[in-house]
């Protein structure tokens, strides 16, 4: 018999049996109740097809219903279907008088809510209860099967490539997985939708743990990353060992004595898991912090001494969320994040995971007791961190934490198509997109080490954006074709360490999770494998359900000017040739379109763009280039214009200010109606090149 636990915000599990009418083979399984999983699930019935989920926890909605309710994503307009459905749906639950127990409805929105800019109806910051209801309510609608404390079996499964027990496969094609119970789904295809990849990875497609080094993908924000981990940094001085000065003493709890390894390198390290704590400072909700059974004062020494040596502020952020309640994550050099103490997590087995997440959960209790008791915390930490505690009204434990570990990055795919920082970054696009990413590339620190001046340090954290959304390719969805042609991973899928440090938000998941569905019926629908199907057909259907694969102008930036409202022929840089690899920014402006591209003051000679009109209408045109000015800007960048059969060089600074519209023009020139090309080059330059668009205005005569 199949079980099904029906879950409430704050009650335990209840089971009850499946429909007798469930069928033998589903369309599709789904193992993993993430949000993303969730949202492929949706997306079957939606179809027509037979689904089931399978979530190995008591609980669905994975970090979206476990304590990430300030919900992480950059651009809001790149995330559409399925997913901004909920997002709605989360507004509309706080329309509701009934949903405001502990402040008024007012007093939370004077603090300030995420919303659009737009002012369309969405809300981005929630309670995990109110997530949960949400969720459940929309799973309910669909009359979604959910399985509930089923574990996959996973025996015989301990490295890439490796088929284990649990999973049935007839050459590429997975025919059933089997849980630890024994219970056994059969599907035509199969969707991983968990943070680890325990499906894929024990269907024997290839994966990695760790990152790689900058020369696997030709990528300089990967491996070991030393010289920019500047946030969430120690204060300069802290001693590392057990007595101060004294290194036979040994190395505090969470060093690392092999650390930091090679510049850029590569290295089996994750980066940094925590709980993200919800907390309260409403009295009659509160439960205050308790020190655990387990306190070790080693493990909070380091904490006490970054204090000493000057750190000041509030040690977490304390993201506002509704009824007096937060969403508290990771901030200064010692904080929630556990560092050094996961990476055996995504190979580990069940059990060892478990002994993992309470080594966390009792870290965690053990900071927050610390920080409000220890005579050693400054008295203004200490008052503050008093006044808050968990909740009583939002997770199933007696103590108020919940059991989701937020697992930033576990096994990740090695698939079809890796992304990549190139992506990120726009130097490659992906054609065949089935989601937008609009996150900067985030890495919280991987490992603490001891310096050459003998003081420690956390290395890891990388923070880079300056780049527009971008698409996700539906091949980093699937495993390689020799090894898996019926199953999708749209959560731990196909990317480089720090590219996934981009995708890796919740929203985007529920996008791929609701993609990778659509996928999954087209295959079948089409009696295809997943590498097969038409990807004209699959974007069209995408489209129509509301999925936005690719930039628009609702993605502007606030200094952006639209094209199109330009007089003249305005070509943009995406539209031009480019030669080399150029970086993409939006950072100062103003600029056309979505961003420019730099060169990064480096690869001096290689590097070009190449932007080519035509002229329909003989007359006098200006031949404007735009570029945002800065003091670190070429003042000798060298462009051409081609035209007539002539070949016209200029020069220009760049640190002189165009024009108030951001152009700065050329030239004036009596034009035939025939091609005209501006070619802007890097060659000799003395600072940053910046490319934007290129404007053919015609004069009046």
């Amino acid at each position: 018999m199949i079980l099904v636990v029906a879950l409430a915000a704050t009650a335990g599990a209840v089971t009850k049996p499946l429909s007798a009418a469930e069928p033998e083979v589903y369309d599709v399984v789904v193992y993993g109740g993430t949000a993303g999983g969730i949202a492929a699930a949706i997306q079957v019935k939606r179809m027509g097809g037979s689904v089931v989920v399978i979530e190995p926890s008591r609980r669905i909605g994975g970090l979206t219903t476990g304590g990430l309710g300030q919900t992480d994503i950059g651009n809001k307009a790149a995330i559409g279907g399925i997913a901004r459905e909920f997002y709605q749906n989360i507004a509309r639950y706080y329309q509701q008088p009934e949903n405001w127990k502990w402040q008024r409805r007012e007093q939370y929105r004077s603090g300030g809510q995420s919303r659009t800019a737009d002012g369309e109806a969405t809300q981005w910051t929630f309670e995990p209860s109110a997530a949960l209801a949400v969720l459940q309510d929309m799973v309910d609608q669909h009359q979604v099967p959910v399985v509930y404390n089923q574990r996959l079996d996973r025996s015989g499964s301990r490295h890439s490539g490796e088929v284990g027990s649990g999973v049935e496969k007839q050459g590429t094609t997975i025919k059933s997985i089997r849980m630890e119970s024994g219970q056994v789904f059969r599907g035509r295809c199969f969707i991983d939708a968990t943070y680890e990849g325990d499906l894929f990875a024990t269907a024997g497609a290839a994966y990695t743990v760790g990152r790689e080094a900058n020369a696997t993908y030709g990528e300089t924000l990967n491996g070991v990353q030393t010289q920019r981990a500047i946030h969430h940094q120690f204060m300069p001085g802290v001693d590392p060992y057990v007595r101060k000065g004294d290194p036979s003493s040994g190395l505090l709890p969470g060093i690392d004595p092999d650390g930091p390894g090679q510049e850029g390198g590569s290295d089996a390290r994750v980066q940094a898991y925590c709980f993200r704590a919800c907390l309260t400072d409403h009295p009659e909700n509160r439960i205050s912090f308790a020190k655990p059974a387990d306190y070790d004062p080693l493990m909070y020494e380091l904490l006490l001494r970054n204090f000493e040596a000057g750190q000041g502020g509030f040690p977490v952020i304390n993201s506002q969320m509704p009824n007096r309640k937060t969403d508290t994550n990771n901030r200064t050099g010692v904080s929630t994040d556990f560092i050094g103490q996961n990476y055996d997590y995504p190979e580990a087995s069940y059990e060892q995971r478990e002994r993992i997440i309470e080594r966390h959960r009792s870290y965690i209790q053990g900071l927050f007791w610390t920080m409000a008791n220890h005579p050693r915390v400054p008295e203004a930490t200490r008052r503050i961190v008093s006044r808050w505690g968990t909740c009583k009204d939002e997770f199933e434990r007696e103590d108020g934490w919940q059991q989701q570990l937020y697992i930033r990055e576990a096994r990740r795919l090695v698939g079809s198509l890796v992304m990549t920082q190139h992506h990120c970054q726009g130097r490659q696009t992906a054609e065949d997109s089935v989601g937008m990413a609009a996150y900067t590339m985030d890495s919280h620190n991987v490992q603490r080490y001891v310096d050459e001046a003998g003081h420690v340090r956390n290395e890891g954290d990388v923070q880079v954006g300056g780049f527009p959304p971008y698409p996700i390719s539906y091949r980093s969805l699937l495993p390689k074709s020799d090894e898996c042609s019926n199953l999708l991973v749209p959560v731990s899928l196909s990317a480089s360490h720090i590219a996934f440090g981009s995708i890796r938000m919740e929203p985007v998941f529920m996008v791929l999770g609701q993609s990778a569905a659509t996928a999954a019926m087209q295959s079948i629908e089409a009696e295809q494998a997943l590498h097969d199907i038409d990807y004209g057909k699959l974007r069209t259907r995408l489209l129509a359900d509301k999925q936005v694969l690719n930039r628009d102008v609702s993605m502007l930036p606030a200094n952006a000017i639209a094209a199109d409202s330009l007089k003249g022929i305005v070509i943009d840089n995406v539209e031009a040739k480019v030669t080399g690899v150029w970086s993409t920014g939006h950072v100062v402006g103003p600029f056309v379109g979505l961003g420019y591209l730099h060169d990064g003051d480096a690869a001096k000679g290689d590097l070009s763009v190449s932007f080519s009109g035509k002229i329909e209408k003989a007359g006098r045109y200006a031949v404007r280039v735009s570029y945002s000015t800065h003091s670190n800007r070429a003042t000798n960048v060298p462009v051409t214009v081609q035209a007539g059969g002539e070949t016209t060089p200029f020069t220009v600074n760049q640190r002189k200010a165009p024009g108030r519209d951001g152009f700065a023009t050329l030239a004036e020139v009596q034009c035939k109606p025939g091609p005209v090309t501006v070619t802007v080059s890097n060659k000799d330059t003395n600072g940053y090149v910046i490319v934007d668009a290129v404007q053919l205005l015609p004069l009046s005569p």
